[in-house]
């Protein structure tokens, strides 16, 4: 029987592959038969998710994506040393809670640098021929439920992933002659490390507001793994400039 999902033999790139959706993401996609190239800035925690991969060929790349104009050198190195990618996921993100009364322009600069420039520089290097394989590729971002709807105090992240969502169409038209496709997964809260360390800081009243607004309970990470790896594989061979919501009904409301 034929796995519509299978990604063998296929090179893929991720970002913010040492914690929470970018490793299980990386993790799901090596059971799925792909070769990855782990993206971060911590080797420790980069190691550590090579360590539960399957399959031995996937390689560690440290690099802090705040350096927007190197990206595209530093794409052609990896696709020189490890050969064409096939597709690339973009998870490394950044995120804060902050009323406007206290926003800043720095934090508004390092938010948009890694969330939205870093995405177009990582979009604009990996279309170089010398990066993309042959018969084109696949490109998948994560936004989030906030660039969808507002919520009080996230004004910025809501506006950075909100960004995102219509990048993706964007690029999606423009790219879509080099027969590359891009899309976007927004999920709402997922538990991961950060997640959870933040509902600790909430009372239990607070917690359960925030549980009760998604109708299936709160997301795990390998929910929006399964949907990121729908994108990339066969599966969404016919998709692309679309936004895959995978919220627990959150945005139904």
């Amino acid at each position: 029987m034929i796995n519509p999902m299978d990604l063998t033999d296929r090179t893929i790139l991720v970002t913010g592959a040492s914690s929470g959706i970018g490793r299980e993401t990386a993790i799901l996609l090596s059971q799925l038969g792909a070769r990855l190239i782990l993206v971060g800035r911590n080797r420790e925690q980069l190691e550590k998710t090579l360590l539960v991969l399957d399959g031995t060929a996937h390689q560690v790349s440290v690099f802090d994506l705040s350096y927007v104009d190197d990206i595209p050198r530093w794409m052609k190195e990896v696709s020189s040393a490890n050969g064409p990618l096939d597709a690339l996921v973009h998870s490394a993100g950044v995120q804060f809670t902050r009323p406007l009364r206290i926003i800043s322009f720095e934090s508004i600069d390092a938010l948009m640098s890694i969330n939205v420039s870093a995405a177009i520089f990582l979009a604009k290097a990996f279309r170089q021929k010398e990066v993309c394989a042959q018969g084109g590729g696949s490109l998948v971002y994560l936004s989030s439920v906030m660039g969808l709807v507002g919520q009080s105090g996230q004004s910025v992240y809501s506006a950075s992933k909100g960004a995102l969502v219509t990048l993706t169409k964007s690029l999606a038209l423009e790219l879509s002659r080099e027969n590359i496709r891009v899309n976007c997964v927004a999920p709402a809260m997922v538990r991961t490390a950060m997640s959870e360390k933040m509902l600790q800081l909430l009372t239990p009243e607070q917690s359960e507001k925030i549980e009760a607004m998604h109708p299936l309970g709160l997301g795990n990470p390998e929910d929006v793994a399964n949907a990121i790896a729908f994108l990339l594989a066969d599966t969404g061979r016919w998709i692309t400039g679309t936004t895959l919501v995978v919220d627990g009904g959150y945005t139904a409301h």
